[in-house]
């Protein structure tokens, strides 16, 4: 690792500060990877020379830059594949059933990162769910970073983005290659509302919620941090509705007074009733 223990150490105490995001000891090659584009795009000679520039200076945009390029996480299209499927099959269907009054539905895609999981919620929609045109479907995306929900908005995607877990049916009919990327339509586009939020500082108020999903997100918190953030979404998911965590995450033990659901091969859950 080119970065001294102490530089990396500040680097730790700066992303845990502001984003309450706990880089493991051995993530240095991930601090490096992460760090060294910013480095370079800023004009400094080596990444140590940017860590003593951040570490000499009050917090600025330069700061936010450093922890936001440390933040943005893995993602892919309909990533997992049978959480989808639980949404096709199951989750929707039921959602639809008990706001057939209403017609609306509100949906949040925390942790968004470039959108693929909102788009890919979209095109469900639209490709199963026909009927929801006529309803008011919210699908609200965030994430921290600034840079990357400017990049989500416009919807560009690489060769390899697409295809990871796209379909090449929804490919052809949702997207057009400009250049080397392929953008996805404006139809689509229009249906996610994307805005910035740190999941561990205070949140905006929010409506209350038919489905929520925070998939891939908590592994990456401290555990009083994943507490609170669970405990926030009890405060704005229905009871009615739903909630996914990541095939790895579990409320089990962080917040038990969730209740789970099966379907299939996939665990959501629910606010059971007061």
């Amino acid at each position: 690792m080119t970065l001294s223990l102490p530089e990396f150490n500040y680097v730790r105490r700066l992303v845990l500060e502001h984003s309450a995001i706990v880089l493991e000891e051995d993530k240095g090659y991930l601090v490096e990877s992460r760090l060294l584009p910013l480095a370079r795009r800023e004009g400094f000679a080596s990444l140590d020379h940017l860590v003593q520039r951040l570490q000499s200076e009050p917090f600025n945009g330069l700061h936010r830059q450093a922890v936001e390029a440390l933040t943005t996480n893995e993602t892919s299209f309909f990533r997992d594949f049978h959480p989808f499927e639980a949404l096709r099959k199951f989750v929707l269907p039921d959602l639809m059933s008990r706001r057939a009054a209403q017609k609306e539905l509100r949906v949040w895609c925390a942790a968004s990162s470039s959108g693929q999981e909102p788009y890919s919620l979209a095109m469900l929609i639209r490709e199963n769910f026909p009927v929801l045109a006529n309803w008011k479907v919210h699908i609200l995306a965030t994430d921290i970073s600034t840079g990357i929900l400017t990049r989500a908005r416009e919807g560009p995607y690489t060769q390899l983005e697409v295809n990871r877990g796209l379909p090449a049916t929804l490919l052809v009919k949702y997207f057009q290659k400009r250049g080397c990327d392929w953008y996805l339509c404006d139809d689509v586009r229009r249906m996610v509302d994307y805005q910035a939020l740190n999941l561990a500082s205070p949140w905006p108020s929010l409506p209350l919620l038919d489905l929520v999903l925070l998939r891939n997100v908590l592994i990456y918190f401290g555990m009083e941090t994943r507490k609170a953030i669970l405990s926030k979404v009890r405060r704005i998911l229905k009871p009615d509705g739903y909630f996914f965590l990541g095939a790895s995450e579990t409320t089990f033990n962080i917040d038990d007074s969730y209740e789970r659901v099966q379907f299939e091969r996939v665990t959501c859950y629910r606010v059971p009733k007061s």
